[in-house]
């Protein structure tokens, strides 16, 4: 079989050619773009419920969901949950102390540092959104078997770490060193 026939056959089965010997990019089927555009979805179609309902952007909802389930958090720590930067982050907490949903006060660990709490309207609204967020979750994977549902928590997890690692690597992919020599 020629590079072209095992191309053409791989693309029919979905397999993604993994040789980087070809000059373009299959964008249908580049992983990285697929996870973006799966959660984009997700997000939009869950936003629906909560933003018609509760005036909430997605960058709102994530920093109430973070700090409905571990708060008090710095909005350093409240970055690193949500995987947001710190301007849609700041954005978001301004948005939501305006309208009283989050209060801001001084770490009891450090004074220089303030932590965010959901305020009692903010706690009240997460109660309302945690059972519609779990019930598109539950929409979503319906599709799926208990045992696929288990088993994509699982690559979910993989392909989480791996991320870290790549993230961690040098500009060149190289992996990050300690610093010691072997």
């Amino acid at each position: 079989m020629n590079d072209v026939t095992a191309r053409s056959a791989a693309k029919a089965r979905g397999t993604v050619n993994r040789d980087h010997n070809d000059t373009q990019l299959a964008l249908e089927r580049f992983i990285p773009y697929r996870l973006s555009v799966l959660s984009n979805t997700v997000s939009r179609t869950i936003a629906r419920i909560y933003a018609h309902r509760f005036e909430l952007a997605v960058a709102d909802w994530r920093v109430m969901a973070v700090l409905g389930q571990q708060a008090p958090l710095s909005a350093r720590e409240v970055c690193a949950l949500t995987a947001m930067d710190k301007v849609r982050v700041s954005r978001a907490v301004g948005r939501l102390i305006a309208r009283k949903l989050v209060e801001r006060a001084t770490s009891d660990r450090d004074r220089r540092v303030s932590v965010l709490s959901l305020s009692a309207a903010g706690q009240s609204i997460y109660r309302e959104v945690v059972p519609l967020a779990l019930d598109a979750e539950a929409n979503l994977l319906k599709g799926l078997s208990k045992q696929e549902q288990s088993q994509l928590d699982r690559l979910l997890d993989k392909l989480r770490d791996c991320a870290r690692e790549f993230e961690d690597a040098d500009p060149d992919g190289n992996p990050a060193t300690d610093g010691s020599v072997d």
